[in-house]
C-alpha cells in the first residue's frame, strides 16, 4: 500500500488538494517548478486568496504532514501516488495547451524508482491519459512500473477547502485493480459517493459537467432578456423552475455572465474536442455566444440608466470573476472596463481581494481610472454604482450612507444580488438583469 502522496503543481487545484490530503492524515509532498511560489508556501502563505486555506496550510506544515519543494524530480522519487495538478491554459484555437502536462510527465518518467500511481487531476481532453502512458514509456529509464488513473477535480474557487472535504462526488477512472484499491483507500475518509469508471469516461465527465453548468447560466440569461421585454422577473422564473428537482436552483442566477478560469476555457476545449471528432456541438456554441454578448447587454443597461456615459463617474463594485477569490482570469470586469473607458466614462474601482491583480492590467490614471480603498469611497461622487461581483459586503451596504455620497442614486446590478424593493425604498433607481425596474 502507498505511504506518500505527491502533488505536482501548487496552484488553485494543487495547493488545496495537497493541504486537504495532509489534513486527512496522509504524508504529502507538494511541488512546483516556481521556486518563489514554493518559498512562499513553505512560510505558510498562500500565493492566491482562498478562504480558510492558510490556517490549514500552516497547521499541516507545522505538523510535518505536508512538505513543499521546488525539486519536482525529488518529489516524484519520494512519492507513491502522484497527482498531476498543473495548468492547462487555452490555445488560440480554443484547444487545451498540454505543454505543462507533458513537461511534468517527462519529469515523472525520468525519475521513476519503483511503482507509481500517476493520477491526472488537471482538466484535460479525453484520451490524454493514453498520451501520458505513451510519454512515460518513451522517456522512462529502464523498466517502468506504473498505472495512470484519472480523478478530475471539482473544487470551486472561493470554496475550495469546503469542497475538498464536502464534495458531491468523487470520480476515478482506472485501468487496474491496484489503482482502484489505492484510490478508494485514499478517498474513503471523505465519505462521498465514488464513481469508478474507465479513464476516457472520467476525463469526459469533467468537461461535460462544466459545459452543462455554463449552459444553465446562458439559458437563464436568455430568459432574462425575454423577461425584460415582456415585463417579467427572471429571479421569480428561476425560483419557479428551480424548485423542480429535475432542474434544481443552482447556476440559475441571471446576470453579466460567467467568467473565471474553468467554464470559458473548458467549454472552448470541449467544443474543440467535438470538432476534432466531427460531433455537432452547436448547442454549446450558442451557450458561448450568449455569454459573450452579456457585456454588450450590461453596457446598454448602463446607458439606459444614464443616457450619455461621457464624463460620467462610474463606480465598479467587484473585479474578481466571483466572490471570495482574487482570480480575475476571464472576469467580466476585464471586458467591461475598456468598454466604459471607450465611452468616455471615469471609473472608480473597488474589490475586496482582486485590485492588485487588475492594477497590473489597467494602471491607475488620474481622473480616468482610480482604485479605491472601500466600496463607499468608490461610490463617492459617482453617477451610478455598477455591481459586477456579488461580494457579501455589497449586500450589507448602508444604503442611506451610500445615497448621501453619490452624485446620482443609481445602481445597476449585474448579478441580481440586491433587493429592488429595499433600494427603491431607500431612494435609488435600481436596474437589474431581467427584472422590472424599481425607481424612487
Amino acid at each position: 500500500m502507498f505511504q506518500t502522496i505527491g502533488v505536482l503543481g501548487l496552484g488553485h487545484v494543487g495547493l488545496p488538494t495537497a493541504v486537504g490530503f495532509a489534513e486527512l492524515g496522509w504524508a504529502v509532498i507538494g511541488t512546483d517548478s516556481d521556486a518563489a511560489k514554493v518559498a512562499k508556501i513553505a512560510q505558510g502563505q498562500s500565493p492566491f486568496y482562498e478562504p480558510d486555506l492558510e490556517p490549514l496550510l500552516w497547521k499541516n506544515l507545522e505538523a510535518g504532514r505536508l512538505q513543499v519543494t521546488s525539486d519536482v524530480g525529488a518529489a516524484v522519487r519520494m512519492s507513491d501516488i502522484l497527482f498531476i495538478c498543473v495548468g492547462t491554459p487555452q490555445n488560440p484555437d480554443g484547444s487545451a495547451d498540454l505543454s505543462q502536462v507533458e513537461a511534468v510527465i517527462r519529469t515523472v518518467a525520468e525519475n521513476l524508482n519503483g511503482y507509481k500511481l500517476i493520477v491526472e487531476k488537471s482538466t484535460v481532453p479525453v484520451q490524454t491519459a493514453q498520451w501520458i502512458k505513451r510519454t512515460i514509456l518513451r522517456y522512462a529509464k529502464g523498466e517502468a512500473e506504473f498505472d495512470v488513473a484519472v480523478s478530475p477535480e471539482f473544487l470551486r474557487e472561493g470554496t475550495a477547502v469546503h469542497d475538498f472535504f464536502h464534495t458531491d462526488r468523487i470520480v476515478i477512472g482506472v485501468e487496474s485493480e491496484r489503482a482502484k484499491e489505492w484510490l478508494l483507500a485514499l478517498y474513503r475518509p471523505l465519505n462521498a459517493p465514488i464513481v469508478v469508471t474507465d479513464v476516457n469516461t472520467a476525463e469526459l465527465i469533467k468537461h461535460a459537467a462544466n459545459s452543462f453548468l455554463a449552459l444553465k447560466i446562458s439559458f437563464i440569461n436568455m430568459i432574462a432578456d425575454l423577461c425584460e421585454i415582456v415585463g417579467a422577473d427572471v429571479t421569480e422564473v428561476a425560483k419557479g423552475i428551480g424548485l423542480d428537482k429535475r432542474i434544481a436552483p443552482y447556476f440559475l442566477q441571471a446576470g453579466i455572465g460567467y467568467g473565471g478560469y474553468c467554464l470559458p476555457k473548458d467549454l472552448k476545449a470541449f467544443l474543440h474536442i467535438a470538432e476534432e471528432h466531427k460531433v455537432d456541438f452547436g448547442l454549446l456554441k450558442e451557450v458561448e455566444r450568449i455569454n459573450e454578448a452579456r457585456i454588450d447587454k450590461f453596457v446598454r443597461k448602463v446607458k439606459e440608466a444614464l443616457w450619455v456615459l461621457k464624463d460620467k463617474t462610474l463606480a465598479i463594485w467587484g473585479l474578481a470573476f466571483k466572490p471570495n477569490t482574487d482570480d480575475i482570469r476571464e472576469a467580466p470586469s476585464l471586458k467591461l472596463i475598456p468598454r466604459l473607458l471607450e465611452e468616455g466614462a471615469n471609473l472608480r474601482l473597488y474589490d475586496p481581494a482582486a485590485m492588485d491583480n487588475v492594477r497590473q492590467i489597467f494602471p491607475e490614471e488620474p481622473s480616468r481610472l482610480r482604485y479605491c480603498a472601500t466600496a463607499l469611497e468608490a461610490a463617492t461622487g459617482a453617477h451610478a454604482v455598477l455591481l459586477v461581483t456579488e461580494w457579501d459586503e455589497f449586500r450589507q451596504m448602508d444604503w442611506a450612507s451610500l445615497k448621501e455620497v453619490m452624485a446620482l442614486p443609481v445602481i445597476v446590478d449585474g448579478r441580481n444580488c440586491l433587493d429592488p424593493q429595499t433600494l427603491s425604498a431607500a431612494g435609488f433607481e435600481y436596474y437589474g438583469m431581467g427584472r422590472p425596474r424599481k425607481t424612487k
